[in-house]
């Protein structure tokens, strides 16, 4: 029986971080694709069209009014009484001072109660807001 001859080889003494880098980058993308839909309600509300959306991008407070008369701040479903005093607490905490407020509410809630959450959110001390719509495919703008 022959015995090979082992050489003595350098040893490995980096750690391999490909693995790591690799697990970081799915959890960042998962982040990524999750994050928008951790801030809107799961009131289902068929938003109404509009040639343009802006302000998609950017750190908001929704307001949502589903058609059934569900309303919803941001995840919490809330009743209508207490929105002007939840929308003021999120308001007031550190960094929320211009933060953009939007209202998304279905295609079937009439206009003045719009008009009256727009209303309650000025109350409440928001400084900017915007009303959510639907792209539509066929208009130009």
């Amino acid at each position: 029986m022959r015995h090979r001859h082992v050489t003595p080889t350098d040893l490995i003494t980096r750690i391999n971080v490909t693995p790591i880098i690799d697990v970081a980058l799915v959890l960042v993308t998962i982040l990524l694709v999750t994050a928008p839909m951790l801030t809107v309600a799961d009131l289902s509300v068929d938003l109404p069209r509009a040639h343009t959306r802006g302000a998609e991008d950017e750190r908001n407070v929704s307001i949502t009014r589903a058609a059934n008369g569900d309303l919803a701040l941001d995840r919490q479903r809330i009743a209508r009484e207490q929105l002007r005093a939840a929308l003021a607490t999120v308001l007031a905490r550190p960094g929320n001072d211009n933060v953009l407020v939007v209202i998304r509410a279905d295609t079937g809630v009439p206009y003045g109660e719009i008009r009256r959450l727009l209303a309650d959110a000025r109350a409440a001390g928001a400084h900017r807001l915007a009303v959510a719509t639907r792209q539509d495919p066929g208009a130009r703008p």
